[in-house]
C-alpha cells in the first residue's frame, strides 16, 4: 500500500499498477471506522486497483468550529487500511485539491432544499466541488459511498449526471455498532455515556419501520421527535419522511415511491445523522 500526497505521485502509482482493470475509489475525510473499511473491501473485491483518499474538505463545513474539531487520525487510518487490499492512499493538502479557489456553483434544485441542505447552507456545494475534483484527479470507474449519508449520495448521483462523468456510483449499506448506532467519524467525539445514549436514534428508526404500518406519516414524525427528545442527551434538529428519488417530504403512505425516514440530532454538542428505508 502506497501513501501519496501529490497528483503526480498518485498518477505515477496508478499507471504502474494498471493493466486494463477497473479502478475503484473510496473518498473519505479520514477518522476511519469499519463503515469506511466495508466500502474499501467492496471496492477491492470489484476492482483491480483501489484508491482511498483522506482529505478533510474545508469547503463543505458551514461551521468553522466544526471543521477545526473534526478528527484527524492519519496514522490510525493507515493501520486500519493496511490489511484491506487497498493499493493507494491519497492524502493531499488543500493546496493540491484547490490550487485556486473553487468558485463553481451547483444547482441541485429540490434535492438541496431540505434536511442537510436546509440546515447546512453551502454544504452540498462544497461536497460537489471536492468529489468532482477528486474524480477528475483519480479518474475512477467506480466510486463507493455509504447509505448513511443518504442525501449526499443523491446529490453525488445528480452531480455525476450533470457533469456527464463516466463513473459508476456504488451505494453501500450502513454499518452499525453493536448498539445499533450508525458508524460515523463523529462518534469518536462522543463521551462513553453520550455514545451509549446516541443509540436511541437508531432504536427509534428501527421502531419507526414497525410503526409505519400503524401510524400516519405526520403521527409517525411527531412520535419520532418526541421519542428522541425524551432522552436528556439528545436534541432533534430535524425528522423527515421522504421519497427516495427527489428526497421530498411525503404526506401519505399511498404516494407511489419508496419512503425513507431521516434524522439529524445532537448528542451533546455532536451532530449525528441516520436513516432507514421504511417501504420498498
Amino acid at each position: 500500500m502506497f501513501l501519496v500526497e501529490t497528483i503526480e505521485d498518485l498518477r505515477n502509482k496508478i499507471d504502474a499498477l494498471k493493466d486494463d482493470g477497473t479502478l475503484g475509489f473510496v473518498p473519505t475525510m479520514g477518522a476511519l471506522h469499519m463503515g469506511h473499511i466495508s466500502l474499501v473491501e467492496k471496492a477491492v473485491l470489484e476492482n483491480q486497483i483501489t484508491v482511498v483518499s483522506i482529505f478533510v474538505n474545508p469547503n463543505q463545513f458551514n461551521d468553522k468550529s466544526d471543521l477545526e474539531k473534526y478528527p484527524r487520525t492519519l496514522e490510525a487510518d493507515l493501520k486500519l487500511l493496511k490489511d484491506t487490499g487497498c493499493n493507494i492512499v491519497f492524502a493531499p493538502d488543500a493546496k493540491v485539491i484547490y490550487p485556486k479557489k473553487d468558485t463553481r456553483k451547483f444547482d441541485f434544485g429540490p434535492l438541496e432544499s431540505i434536511m442537510e441542505g436546509k440546515h447546512r447552507p453551502g454544504h452540498f456545494n462544497g461536497v460537489a466541488q471536492v468529489v468532482s475534483r477528486l474524480f477528475e484527479i483519480v479518474k475512477p470507474k467506480k466510486a463507493y459511498f455509504g447509505l448513511k449519508d443518504f442525501q449526499q449520495l443523491a446529490i453525488i448521483k445528480n452531480m455525476v449526471k450533470q457533469l456527464d462523468l463516466q463513473v459508476q456510483i456504488v451505494p453501500c449499506d450502513i454499518i452499525r455498532e453493536k448498539s445499533g448506532l450508525a458508524m460515523s467519524s463523529r462518534n469518536e467525539l462522543l463521551t462513553a455515556e453520550e455514545r451509549k445514549n446516541a443509540a436511541v436514534i437508531s432504536d427509534t428508526l428501527f421502531k419507526t419501520k414497525e410503526l409505519s404500518k400503524k401510524k400516519s406519516v405526520q403521527e409517525l414524525k411527531s412520535w419520532m421527535v418526541e421519542t428522541i427528545n425524551k432522552n436528556k442527551y439528545l436534541s432533534v434538529e430535524y425528522v423527515e419522511i421522504v421519497d427516495d428519488i427527489q428526497l421530498q417530504p411525503v404526506n401519505s403512505w399511498d404516494e407511489n415511491s419508496a419512503k425513507v425516514a431521516c434524522v439529524a440530532a445532537f448528542c451533546g454538542k455532536v451532530r449525528l445523522i441516520d436513516n432507514i428505508v421504511l417501504t420498498d
